[in-house]
């Protein structure tokens, strides 16, 4: 990280703010940023290798100049120079792969815009279009029933093991009440799900949609779509509103999925049944109850007290959408 820090202060555009995820380093400077994979595997890449991480930010191009293709300006490369300095694109040896990103104002951000009051019903209905349109021309992928199903399975299952682990276990009897929920739904709804794919509604779609990846523009661009597995990217677009309208709701905007679904319906067709759109926001909202809590599960944490309360958030989500799906 202190290598490609340097050479950006050398090239004459220091980084303003430098971010960490469990993935990545991002780098921000005053009109781009400049994201490094970190070496590292996790449960849906492998970027141990510098030729894995060339791969995984050429892939992160490809899918997220589908929705953003002015903001996904290229790969740079972090080079050796004699003398063992470091540059951006310079002579030399490939020591690191970056992707080289536009950077866009902070304030347009979806997120943003609801914290601060600013984020309008136009605004969203343009969102919402915007998404429809991807949805309307993504590709639909060659997979069947198991796999597809496969993601709900393998989540809960992992939910289900870290239940014992001490920042889970205040969350634990309401987590494993939904876990049964949700693979309660698994087996007697599990027509609703399939019927999804077997009527060709599954796409390519984002795979982790949230407020802070919609620019609202003009022109609207979302970005930072999941490159890692496309199984977890073969989704019910309703299922991206779904996730979308539960994370706005997260952030105090309970009126989201009102506009993403009529929106969506006059290009995609109708909205699917109550229940299966319950079924994707109780999924949804204890996955990402699940991955809070698995933060404080690093041995030094990065804000680590930001997490329970998060984690509560999207748990009083959970419950409430699992009042759809009690009593079948």
């Amino acid at each position: 990280m202190a290598k490609i820090a340097a050479a950006l202060r050398d090239r004459g555009t220091p980084a303003e703010e430098v971010r960490e995820t469990n993935m990545a380093w991002v780098f921000l400077t005053r009109d781009a940023v400049f994201k490094a994979k970190k070496p590292v595997r996790s449960a849906l890449s492998d970027c141990r290798s510098l030729r894995a991480r060339r791969d995984a930010c050429n892939e992160e191009l490809r899918l997220n100049r589908r929705l953003a293709p002015d903001v996904y300006l290229g790969l740079s490369r972090l080079t050796r120079l004699q003398g063992g300095s470091f540059a951006i694109d310079g002579d030399g040896a490939t020591a690191e792969w970056l992707v080289h990103m536009r950077r866009l104002e902070a304030a347009r951000f979806l997120d943003q815009a609801i914290r601060s009051g600013d984020a309008t019903p136009g605004e969203i209905a343009a969102a919402a279009d915007r998404l429809t349109r991807f949805h309307a021309g993504a590709a639909r992928p060659p997979i069947g029933h198991f796999r597809y199903l496969g993601r709900y399975r393998h989540e809960i299952q992992e939910l289900r093991h870290l239940l014992n682990e001490p920042p889970f276990q205040e969350f634990a009897p309401h987590l494993d009440r939904l876990a049964e929920l949700l693979d309660q739904f698994l087996a007697d709804d599990i027509g609703l799900i399939l019927s999804r794919l077997d009527d060709g509604h599954v796409v390519d779609g984002h795979g982790d949609l949230r407020p802070e990846h919609v620019w609202l523009g003009p022109p609207v661009l979302i970005i930072d779509c999941l490159e890692g597995s496309a199984d977890h990217r073969a989704l019910d677009p309703y299922e991206e509103y779904a996730t979308l309208a539960m994370e706005c709701a997260a952030l105090g905007a309970r009126g989201v999925q009102e506009v993403l679904f009529e929106r969506a319906a006059m290009v995609l067709g109708p909205v699917p049944p109550p229940r299966l759109i319950a079924f994707y926001t109780v999924f949804r909202a204890t996955l990402r109850t699940r991955q809070a809590l698995a933060h404080l599960l690093d041995p030094t944490p990065r804000t680590p007290e930001k997490w329970v309360p998060q984690a509560a958030r999207y748990l009083a989500l959970a419950e409430e959408a699992a009042l759809s799906l009690e009593g079948g």
